[in-house]
């Protein structure tokens, strides 16, 4: 039975989130509208199978986001007048991804499906398109120069264009697909026919088979996606009331109007609340979650001139910007020793955070709350510079991570602190919870491993760099065996004997033009500890002498330290090259016991970093070489 009020019903509750993620694919509403038209055509005309699908979408929706491809002009999103700008910018940046990266980003944001499902709709393993799907998030930042925890929402905001849509009535697309139907069996009967003639035989697939096209497109069928049951006995695991309340936000911008967005168990979407977050959750056989998410904003006062001429007067309004945004994740995992590995797995997100643009500035441990905690402060960098204040803690089984994002004033360390044990102490009671939090302490600790080789700098290290596109990009860590660091000052080399695990890095921003000169190298070394020093001192005293001596080069210390275990040397030098053209270029010489780092910029026209972030990171590259000292 083909049951027109059950199409109809679907029809109308279907066509406008399909039309929503091929408009997202493409970029061009009447091409993804009639792509979204002829699908519900050809459900229509094999609506007997496809009614009784339990995931209807699965076989719809490929037609759909096939034909839109196959129909659309490339960028004609250029050519709607009506188009608002930040709409134009999302499809320019969801342009620059290949289509297979495209259509992950969409399905992920827009649809229901889980990742398992959408691997299969897109035809690849589930962790290629997890890598994939990553990678698709990192560069759609990128592009549209804002953080991953707006993807959702930007890709959301491209329904707005089509809500003027106008839709044929559900008995004009019956009507189409029942001629599509009739049409494809006179087809069908004409070829057996031919065949019956040509070899005097017919053969049948079977009793109550249909007709095919060779022009009918293969449809994979998806999935269905249940949500999950309740516990047995029917009480929740995490109470929502365990949770941060506005009065307890209010620590993190008095000043701010601070508004719940929602609290959920973050099955939904791509499961990615908050900054650096890589996975939905830290562990991913969590017994359960709850996730609540905020918004802070304040509200000032502007005065805008209306009216011309004579009439022309002042009005005041009230104008209001969100300044922050804020995610508390609780997870609790079937155990402590999972719930050790989940903290462990949450703290990597932001000791080595991959989204683009965004450094790590400082590592606090945290003793009294919880049974372990640790506090993160990072910065990214871009048309939007903001400041992300992090605090994870574990007690007993539970996992509580919480993520303030702030545009304006930054949220201090003991604010981050004193929130982190206030959302510690929401959980003590709870099943799972053990150590609650008393009067936290904490104290600066050195930046947590990230993969990268002992004494070696990460990207997730490296400050701002002005004028600049892209991303920074650290090539392979390989021996040094030349020191792109040195100058032609101090000739520096890691080569020789008695120098151990000599190793070089660069870092570039491949994505910006014109750029030759532009970079950042690393070299490190070990060696005995009276060597090491006497190494760090030739180098001072051959920038000192090249000062000295060359009436061409301009030598200016910038930090200076010096103690029987480290030394640290930082130096702005101008070297120049004829009478018209000079280098400017960036040095330090650190030394942590045994293990020597040398560390050199050099700025491109307007393309630099400032002196107080180079001598910041220098003294990363001091906290990163205890690693090879050790």
């Amino acid at each position: 039975m083909r049951s027109p009020e059950t199409f109809d019903a679907y029809y109308v509750e279907t066509r406008t989130r399909l039309l929503h993620e091929a408009y997202a694919m493409t970029g061009d509403a009447p091409a993804a509208r009639a792509a979204v038209r002829d699908a519900f055509v050809v459900a229509w005309h094999h609506w007997r199978k496809v009614g009784a699908l339990e995931d209807r979408d699965g076989y719809v929706r490929p037609i759909a986001l096939g034909r839109a491809r196959r129909r659309h002009t490339a960028r004609i999103w250029h050519r709607d007048k009506a188009l608002d700008a930040e709409a134009r910018a999302t499809l320019d940046a969801l342009s620059k991804l290949t289509a297979r990266q495209r259509e992950l980003l969409v399905l992920n944001g827009l649809s229901t499906l889980s990742l398992s499902d959408i691997s299969r709709e897109v035809g690849l393993p589930r962790s290629d398109a997890e890598r994939e799907l990553q990678t698709a998030t990192a560069q759609f930042s990128l592009n549209r120069d804002v953080p991953t925890t707006e993807v959702a929402r930007l890709l959301h905001d491209l329904a707005a264009p089509l809500e003027s849509t106008r839709w044929p009535r559900a008995t004009v697309i019956r009507r189409a697909g029942a001629a599509r139907r009739r049409t494809h069996t006179a087809i069908g009967a004409a070829v057996a026919t031919a065949a019956l003639v040509v070899s005097g035989s017919l053969v049948a697939t079977g009793a109550g088979a249909e007709a095919t096209s060779l022009s009918e497109e293969k449809a994979t069928t998806g999935v269905t996606v249940h949500a999950p049951s309740a516990s047995s006995g029917g009480e929740e695991l995490i109470s929502a009331d365990a949770l941060l309340s506005p009065d307890q936000m209010q620590r993190y911008g008095a000043a701010l109007d601070w508004r719940e967005t929602a609290t959920t168990d973050n099955l939904g979407g791509d499961g990615l609340l908050a900054p650096c977050q890589r996975e939905r959750y830290a562990d991913p056989a969590a017994v359960t979650a709850l996730a609540r998410t905020w918004r802070g904003s304040a509200t000032r006062t502007v005065e805008k001139q209306v009216g011309r001429g004579q009439r022309q007067r002042t009005r005041k309004e009230q104008v209001s910007r969100i300044e922050s945004t804020a995610v508390e994740l609780v997870e609790l995992s079937r155990g402590e020793r999972r719930a050790e590995q989940g903290f462990e797995t949450a703290s990597m997100w932001y000791a080595g955070c991959i989204d683009p643009r965004t450094q790590l500035l400082s590592t606090r441990t945290v003793k009294r709350v919880g049974d372990e905690a640790r506090t993160f402060r990072l910065r990214t960098w871009g048309r939007q510079p903001a400041t992300i204040s992090v605090g994870v803690a574990r007690t007993g089984s539970m996992v509580v991570t919480h993520v303030v994002r702030s545009q304006g004033k930054p949220v201090s360390d003991r604010t981050a602190t004193t929130g982190l044990a206030a959302a510690v102490n929401g959980l003590c009671g709870s099943e799972g919870a053990a150590t609650c939090a008393g009067r936290a302490r904490a104290r600066a600790i050195g930046p947590l491993d990230v993969g990268t080789p002992p004494g070696v700098l990460s990207v997730v290290d490296l400050p701002p760099v002005s004028a600049v596109r892209g991303p920074w990009v650290g090539t392979d860590p390989e021996r040094a065996r030349t020191n792109y660091a040195a100058t032609r000052c101090d000739r520096t080399s890691f080569q020789g004997k008695g120098i151990r695990k000599a190793l070089t890095r660069t870092f570039l921003f491949p994505e910006t033009p014109n750029a030759s000169q532009l970079g950042l190298t690393q070299t490190v070394g070990a060696m005995e500890a009276a060597r090491a020093r006497d190494f760090v001192e030739q180098v001072r005293s051959r920038i000192r002498d090249c000062g000295r001596a060359n009436l061409g080069t301009t030598v200016t210390q910038l930090a200076s330290t010096s103690s029987r275990a480290t030394d640290l040397s930082v130096w702005s030098l101008t070297i120049e090259l004829n009478d018209r053209q000079s280098f400017p270029f960036l040095m330090a010489i650190v030394r942590d016991g045994t293990a020597v780092s040398q560390l050199g910029f050099a700025p491109d026209r307007d393309m630099t970093m400032s002196r107080t972030d180079f001598v910041a990171l220098s003294r990363r590259v001091l906290e990163r070489l205890a690693t090879l000292s050790s």
